[in-house]
C-alpha cells in the first residue's frame, strides 16, 4: 500500500478501532485529522499522538454541522457508538449519529471530492436467518426493539451512502464490521471479549447470555484496520464488503478459552439471553478476498495480546478508584 500522502479525516478517531486506523495511516505517512466527540471515544486512546506532526484533533458531534474550510482526500466514518450498554443508553442520540452524521460526512465528501467510507456493521443482517451472511443478504432486523437505534441507523446510513453515490457520483465504500476486539477496548463496554476478559481478571463469574451455543466471528482489530485501509484504495465508485473473520466461536467456547487464557478460577454464570441478541454471526467474506484481504491473526495471539491491555486497564482504573475511594475493598486481579 504505497500511497502519496493525503489529508485524512477520521470520524471517531478517539475510538477503539478508530484509534487503531489514526496509527496506521500516521504509520504510512498521511495527516490526520480525528474528528471525535469524546462522548465514547477516549483521549487515553490517541494521548500517544498528540505530539505527531501529521496530527490533530476537532472536537465535535457528527450530529452538528461540521466547520466549514474543511479540506481532505479521504473520510472514514466510524463516528458512532458500537456497544449495546452504550449505544442503548442514549437510542436517539445513536440513530442521530449514523443518520445525521453520515449526512453531514457525505456532503463534506460532496464538496471536497474526497473519498468516503462507512464502518457499517454485520447488525444490519439482524438476528439472521440467512447462514452465513453475504452482502446480497437483506437481513432479519426488528425495527422497534431495543437495539433498533443502532441496527436501523447504520442501515440508514448505508442508503444515504447509496444514494449520494447515485446522485452525485461519490466515491463510496461500505465495510460491514463483524465482531472486532483487541487493545483499547473499554472494559465495561459490554461486548462478549471484554466482558469476559474483564470478569476473568477480577475473579467474577463470566455471564453467559442464553445457553452459550450462539455463535460470533471474531477478528483482531490490526486485522479489521489493514481491511478497512484496504477498501478504501481500492479502485471503484461504490464497494459494499463483509470484513471480520469466517472462523465461527461459540460463545461458551470462548468463556473457556478466556479463562485458560487467564489462568482465572472464576465460575460462569448463565443468564437470559437479551431481546433480539443474534444467535449466529459469519461473515462470507469472499468479496474481502478478491481484494487480496483476509484476518490472519489466531484468536489466542489476539486474545493474549487483548488480555495483556486489560491488565494494564483494570489496574489504571483500580489506582483511580483506590484514590477516590481511600483504601475500601476493590477486587483483586486474577494471578497470571
Amino acid at each position: 500500500m504505497s500511497n502519496p500522502k493525503k489529508s485524512i479525516l477520521v470520524a471517531g478517531g478517539a475510538g477503539f478501532i478508530g484509534s487503531h486506523l489514526c496509527d496506521a495511516l500516521l504509520t504510512q505517512g498521511h495527516r490526520v485529522l480525528c474528528l471525535d466527540s469524546f462522548i465514547t471515544g477516549s483521549e487515553a486512546n490517541i494521548a500517544h499522538l498528540r505530539e505527531h506532526s501529521g496530527f490533530s484533533v476537532l472536537q465535535h458531534d457528527v450530529i452538528e454541522a461540521l466547520p466549514g474550510g474543511l479540506i481532505v482526500d479521504e473520510i472514514y466514518n466510524l463516528a458512532c457508538a458500537a456497544s449495546p450498554a452504550h449505544y442503548q443508553s442514549e437510542p436517539v442520540h445513536t440513530l442521530k449519529t449514523s443518520v445525521y452524521g453520515a449526512a453531514n460526512l457525505l456532503e463534506l465528501a460532496r464538496r471536497t471530492g474526497a473519498r468516503i467510507l462507512q464502518a457499517s456493521t454485520s447488525e444490519v443482517y439482524g438476528d439472521p436467518e440467512v447462514h452465513p451472511q453475504p452482502e446480497t443478504y437483506w437481513g432479519h432486523v426488528n425495527p422497534t426493539g431495543p437495539r433498533a437505534c443502532y441496527d436501523e441507523g447504520k442501515r440508514a446510513a448505508e442508503t444515504l451512502f447509496f444514494d449520494y453515490h447515485r446522485r452525485w457520483h461519490l466515491s463510496i465504500r461500505v465495510a460491514r464490521i463483524f465482531n472486532t476486539y483487541g487493545p483499547r477496548m473499554q472494559p465495561d463496554d459490554g461486548r462478549v471479549v471484554s466482558n469476559f476478559i474483564s470478569q476473568a481478571l477480577l475473579g467474577a463469574p463470566l455471564t453467559i447470555y442464553g445457553d452459550g451455543r450462539q455463535t460470533r466471528s471474531l477478528c483482531y482489530v490490526d486485522d479489521l484496520v489493514h481491511g478497512l485501509m484496504t477498501l478504501m484504495d481500492t479502485p471503484g465508485r461504490a464497494i459494499l464488503c463483509n470484513l471480520g473473520n469466517p472462523r465461527e466461536e461459540r460463545v461458551v467456547d470462548l468463556a473457556r478459552k478466556v479463562l485458560d487464557l487467564t489462568g482465572s478460577h472464576s465460575p460462569v454464570e448463565y443468564r437470559p439471553l437479551p431481546v433480539d441478541d443474534p444467535r449466529r454471526r459469519r461473515p462470507v467474506i469472499e468479496r474481502a478476498r478478491r481484494l487480496s484481504w483476509r484476518p490472519r491473526i489466531d484468536l489466542d495471539e489476539g486474545l493474549t495480546a487483548t488480555i495483556d491491555y486489560f491488565r494494564y486497564a483494570l489496574r489504571n482504573i483500580k489506582a483511580d478508584a483506590s484514590q477516590r475511594m481511600g483504601t475500601g475493598p476493590i477486587r483483586e486481579l486474577a494471578p497470571i
